[in-house]
């Protein structure tokens, strides 16, 4: 079992944080924690992350050293839940202005850009967790051979629906933000929407594949 260690963060939650190597098996186990935390009044808020979870605490002052104690031992405990997967495509018009990074993630992979993008394409990727904006998914799967540094001067402005690539992970921005990634193509689709009963698209656990509009540049 790789090893935890929980530490406070901040005045009013705990974290618990696995070693590497980060897995789907161990994102597994996170989710059911989370779950099992949604159900206990001392928390606020249980928050996965990729082999992280913080907790938020209603009564921090009182409750810190006991939730860090519980913590370590409800994850020694804790199984793999097996989500409800969804099977999302999400159509990606990839290189030109919607990808303007294409080429250079070609140029750093030694491939073309046509192989990048059936390459990026050619997996089924799995939503480990979301973060950074409401709805950004953070994907399990990318090629080794993709990986791409990020860039050294981030945009100002990426702009909403953009799919990156940054170092080993690919993921799709939902809204419109400054940004580091290496944007390879974009989609239409709209991954946060605050107006529906249920605001983001995809779910941890939820399957995603990429799939090239014919009209795109490669």
């Amino acid at each position: 079992m790789q090893r935890a260690r929980c530490y406070l963060l901040g005045e009013t939650a705990v974290v618990l944080e696995l070693e590497p190597p980060v897995t789907l098996a161990t994102q597994k186990r996170i989710w059911r924690l989370t779950q099992r935390l949604a159900d206990v009044p001392d928390v606020v808020e249980a928050i996965p992350g990729m082999n992280n979870i913080t907790v938020v605490l209603r009564d921090p002052d009182v409750l810190a050293l006991d939730a860090l104690d519980r913590l370590q031992r409800w994850w020694e405990e804790s199984d793999a839940l097996e989500p409800a997967s969804r099977a999302i495509e999400i159509p990606v018009l990839y290189g030109g202005e919607a990808g303007p990074d294409l080429d250079a993630v070609a140029r750093h992979c030694a491939m073309t850009p046509k192989q990048v993008v059936e390459l990026h394409a050619s997996i089924e990727y799995v939503v480990w967790f979301l973060g950074f904006q409401p709805g950004f998914p953070y994907l399990g799967g990318m090629p080794e051979a993709l990986a791409t540094p990020r860039r050294a001067d981030p945009r100002v402005r990426v702009p909403a629906g953009s799919v990156g690539i940054g170092g080993a992970q690919t993921g799709i921005y939902p809204l419109e933000t400054p940004g580091g990634w290496n944007l390879i193509g974009r989609t239409e689709l709209a991954l946060f929407n605050p107006q529906l009963p249920e605001p983001t698209l995809l779910r941890p656990g939820d399957r995603l594949r990429f799939i090239p509009r014919k009209d795109g540049i490669c």
